[in-house]
């Protein structure tokens, strides 16, 4: 809950979030009801973010929106919900200007899932990624290494990051802990776009 706003205040401190990341003109894919583009002023370089959600069409095809058109896309906690990742994947590098960045945060399976299947916290959560793994205990597992390695041609991995703040394992497997007003659970992508 509120993901976007808890990775803000954390982004808030990284000084590539403010001159290279957030830069120019982006969209938010997938960013009701905590949109990026409420932290307009808050970091300098981003000019404007559009938010694309289920009003605006599939976020798989993003068929509305022209090659190249966007600086960046953020998407916080939408991977996991399309019916095929790398044809989103796909199509959010294509509407990426060369040079440009993809931002990308999913929940850690270990971390979120807590290693059961389907997602107990959502049930329309249709993969579960890990950093790497040599096997994964749940069916519809997605490593980031492998799926940065594929698309290697078209994207630049600039940073993988795995994000525990406040994470407690204590708490054990019963309490969905990104429904408190601090934990953060889940892995950060970015890439830049090939080109330019």
């Amino acid at each position: 809950m509120w993901e976007q706003s808890k990775a803000a205040k954390r982004r808030f401190n990284d000084g590539l979030f403010h001159n290279r990341y957030f830069v120019g003109h982006g969209i938010d894919i997938g960013g009701k009801p905590d949109p990026l583009g409420q932290y307009l002023g808050v970091f300098p370089l981003m000019h404007q973010v559009d938010t694309w959600d289920l009003e605006q069409g599939d976020a798989q095809y993003m068929k509305s929106v022209p090659d190249g058109h966007f600086d960046f896309i953020h998407a916080s906690h939408c991977l996991e919900h399309m019916v095929d990742v790398r044809t989103a994947l796909g199509n959010w590098t294509r509407v990426v200007k060369p040079g440009g960045y993809l931002i990308v945060t999913v929940p850690d399976e270990d971390l979120y899932e807590h290693g059961k299947w389907p997602s107990q916290y959502n049930s329309d959560h249709k993969w579960s990624f890990t950093i790497c793994k040599r096997k994964s205990a749940l069916p519809k597992s997605i490593n980031a290494v492998d799926l940065a390695v594929e698309f290697a041609d078209r994207l630049e991995l600039e940073r993988l990051q795995l994000i525990r703040d406040f994470f407690r394992p204590s708490l054990g497997s019963d309490l969905d802990q990104t429904m408190t007003p601090v934990a953060e659970c889940a892995i950060e992508i970015i890439w830049r776009k090939r080109g330019k």
